[in-house]
């Protein structure tokens, strides 16, 4: 098999990802928040509802690449905040509590804003095909991993 050097190498990558990350952690730090919390409270919004505990950290883990054990840590964090609860409709399940869904929609606010300001001015069809690249990027880092 024949490989082909990068015209971009992956550092390149890897600095847009983390200078944005900085941007993104300072909102969550002035709300009191980690990444791998806002990452889960992300999972329980886009739930749309309850969602098994199970599946919230199957979803997790996937999305940080992160130790199971770690995502239990962080959602007994997130309940003990009151941020998430228990589903009293049946105990297996997690749901967003009032204040858990208005401080995700607070900070998605904010990250909004930051967001649009880096994207702006950049044509949407260079932006679609960054999409397809890391895309892909991510598809195949998923197939390495999963091999591993």
């Amino acid at each position: 098999m024949t490989t082909t050097a990068p015209t971009t190498n992956g550092r390149v990558i890897a600095l847009a990802h983390y200078s944005a990350r900085a941007l993104l952690e300072g909102v969550l730090t002035r709300h009191g928040l980690t990444f791998e919390q806002s990452v889960t409270l992300r999972a329980a919004t886009v739930a749309d509802g309850p969602v098994e505990h199970d599946a919230l950290v199957t979803d997790v883990v996937g999305s940080l690449k992160s130790d199971p054990a770690v995502v239990h840590g962080v959602i007994d964090e997130l309940t003990a905040a009151r941020l998430l609860e228990q589903d009293p409709a049946r105990a297996s399940r997690l749901r967003l509590t009032d204040a858990g869904r208005e401080l995700y929609e607070t900070t998605a606010v904010e990250t909004a804003g930051i967001s649009a300001r880096l994207y702006a001015g950049i044509p949407a069809e260079d932006l679609a095909v960054a999409g397809r690249v890391l895309t892909l990027l991510t598809e195949r880092a998923n197939a390495e991993l999963a091999g591993a």
